[in-house]
């Protein structure tokens, strides 16, 4: 029985071990990657972001991923590389900050900016 399950997990090891070397692994740029959708996600629903901000967004988050994807299409990513996304993240969190805390809101999610009251 422990020959079997020994075989098994040897057999399972090769298969996956030269998939995970061939991504060029980074964990912590998609974990960062998938907390800045999240943001954007969370603008949406609580209105903070409207429509076309959130589009304008998800247009920035889709060219850090391309950038991340070019520098891992041969199998490893540089510090070189990895500095390069990381700015590229870093001011795509920006453009998230800024975007979610400017006057331009959607509360009542109809996709057009709601306008403050006009006072009297």
């Amino acid at each position: 029985m422990k020959v079997k399950t020994i075989a098994v997990a040897l057999f399972v090891s090769t298969l996956v071990l030269p998939v995970l070397a061939q991504t060029g692994s980074t964990p912590r740029i998609d974990q960062r990657q998938s907390n800045q959708q999240q943001r954007i996600d969370q603008g949406v629903q609580s209105g903070s972001l409207t429509e076309r901000e959130a589009a304008r967004l998800e247009k920035g988050q889709d060219k850090v991923q391309k950038i991340e994807d070019k520098a891992a299409a041969d199998g490893k990513v540089t510090a070189k590389e990895r500095v390069r996304i990381e700015k590229a993240q870093d001011r795509q969190s920006r453009h998230i900050a800024r975007e979610k805390h400017d006057r331009q809101h959607d509360y009542n999610r109809d996709g057009r900016k709601d306008r403050p009251a006009r006072k009297k």
